[in-house]
């Protein structure tokens, strides 16, 4: 049995984020099912797109609303990739707005940040 590690961002509309996440990783998903979409990541982790109707079903009233923080930053994305110029790229061709160019980083990367459909912090990345 293998483990990975999942990270779900709770999504407006999960076919528009499906198609967004599919074009910014050039790959297609692993599991497009009603109320969950998984993308394998690189490093072994996994990206879930959920439905934010889906997590308050799952969870009730116990979770405060995701939709009422209205694409106000939740959650970053740091992706350490071969490439990264290229996927920022295509995530602002598939409509992400940019918040940083690639720059040298004081951490030791090279990365670009912006932000996804939702309001999710993107960063692509490469050791300098």
């Amino acid at each position: 049995m293998s483990t990975a590690s999942h990270f779900i961002f709770y999504v407006a509309d999960q076919q528009r984020s499906t198609a967004f996440y599919a074009h910014v990783l050039g790959m297609a998903p692993r599991l497009q099912v009603p109320g969950m979409t998984e993308f394998a990541l690189p490093g072994g982790g996994v990206l879930g797109l959920m439905p934010i109707e889906g997590i308050r079903k799952l969870l009730g009233a116990a979770l405060p609303d995701p939709g009422a923080a209205g694409g106000a930053p939740r959650a970053e994305l740091y992706l350490l990739l071969p490439e990264p110029a290229a996927c920022h790229a295509r995530a602002l061709e598939a409509g992400a707005r940019e918040l940083s160019p690639m720059l040298a980083r004081d951490w030791g990367h090279v990365a670009a940040y912006c932000l996804d459909p939702d309001g999710h912090v993107l960063a692509f990345a490469s050791v300098a």
